[in-house]
């Protein structure tokens, strides 16, 4: 028999880091998207921080929609 690959702890820590990238490729690429503007820095940091709000909310939303398929 083989077991499992990774152990509770690790399995934790990669859903974690697979969240946060998850949040940070929404903001990041908000972010790329108002660079395009010419916006002041501000403005830039307005755009990357929203960007982490709307990526928090699109990963709620995903979990959510998710939890029924789970083992």
């Amino acid at each position: 028999m083989v077991g499992p690959s990774l152990s509770k702890e690790e399995r934790t820590a990669a859903n974690a880091r697979l969240k946060i990238g998850f949040v940070a490729l929404v903001a990041v690429s908000m972010g790329l998207m108002a660079l395009q503007l010419d916006p002041s820095p501000a403005q830039l940091l307005g755009a990357l921080l929203g960007g982490a709000v709307v990526g928090t909310v699109l990963l709620w939303f995903v979990l959510r929609t998710l939890r029924p398929m789970r083992p």
